[in-house]
């Protein structure tokens, strides 16, 4: 399955589960005048970003699909997020999302 597909199906079942997500676009992109376009958020940010509607929790999950591997910014933002002891990990499926989310897991997934 594309992480694209993970990501959509993670997004529905966290919803459903008393939290509020948002999927974080990064990138660039070239505009018709010739300039870039940044998206502002710093690079390895997670794919999906929320909170926890019980407890105000914030959380940050990257999607992989069963063979992704992170790329070394995605490493980077874990260790900081690691140091700031905030609920993050790697999603795999809906059931790993809500897993570190419900757990509030730190670095899940991660080595």
């Amino acid at each position: 399955m594309r992480e694209q597909e993970i990501q959509n199906q993670i997004r529905v079942a966290v919803s459903a589960a008393g939290c509020t997500i948002f999927r974080a676009n990064v990138g660039k992109v070239e505009m018709k005048n010739g300039r870039w376009f940044d998206t502002g958020l710093p690079q390895g940010f997670p794919d999906l970003f929320g909170f926890r509607h019980s407890d105000g929790s914030i959380f940050f999950i990257e999607c992989k699909n069963e063979t992704g591997r992170p790329r070394a910014d995605q490493i980077k933002f874990h260790k900081f997020l690691m140091k700031q002891h905030t609920i993050h990990g790697i999603a795999r499926s809906p059931e790993d999302a809500l897993k570190i989310i419900n757990e509030g897991l730190v670095g899940y997934g991660f080595k």
